[in-house]
């Protein structure tokens, strides 16, 4: 068994929100984070998510697809300018191929990785735009400023990324987040190459 399926099959035994807190504290702007802080946090990130799904966001109407998402280690990227989602087909097919070969596809029924990728780039788009970025910073509860009763929400670093995959696995009926999907595609992808045979005059 290589290094990324290892790596991949211990992804799979920890459960969302736990995998969710290590992602914060992953990031450097949180690197020195009480992990109750943290886990509070992707608690909280989820459940947001999760709640979005209530009100659909409609699917990005311009889709652009195109191949390089292995190379950035992106399934689908949300862009303002032009206002669009950037597709990785490359990735996508990637990712099904991981789902097949881990035995995942209970969880992540076939074609669903291409749904939760523009699911979850939607939840950018809005989060981008429309006033739901203010209520997720509100759901956290982290305070950027507090003058007497007046109190500044502040910002998460990866929290919307939380967000945007627990809306995923909601909205598409998933059985685990994508972000299982987005670790484990990393890890095979950054895992060492397999040692090559040796040639007949070196046996």
């Amino acid at each position: 068994m290589n290094t990324a399926t290892v790596r991949a099959e211990e992804l799979s035994t920890v459960d969302d929100l736990t995998y969710g807190a290590r992602f914060l504290a992953s990031l450097p702007l949180h690197a020195h984070r009480d992990p109750a802080v943290l886990r509070r946090w992707a608690e909280a990130a989820d459940r947001f998510g999760a709640e979005l799904a209530r009100t659909p966001s409609p699917v990005p109407a311009h889709v652009v697809e195109r191949t390089g998402g292995l190379e950035r280690g992106l399934l689908a990227r949300y862009t303002s300018r032009p206002r669009a989602v950037e597709l990785y087909t490359d990735a996508i097919a990637a990712a099904e191929r991981l789902v097949a070969r881990h035995g995942w596809r209970e969880w992540f029924p076939a074609g669903s990785v291409r749904a939760a990728a523009l699911a979850h780039e939607a939840v950018h788009e809005r989060l981008h735009h429309g006033p739901e970025r203010a209520a997720l910073k509100r759901a956290l509860g982290h305070t950027a400023l507090r003058l007497g009763r007046l109190r500044v929400p502040a910002h998460v670093a990866g929290a919307e990324e939380l967000a945007a995959h627990a809306y995923a696995r909601t909205v598409c009926g998933l059985g685990r987040s994508p972000l299982l999907l987005s670790a484990a595609l990393a890890a095979s992808c950054t895992a060492p190459a397999p040692a090559p045979a040796p040639s007949a005059r070196e046996k």
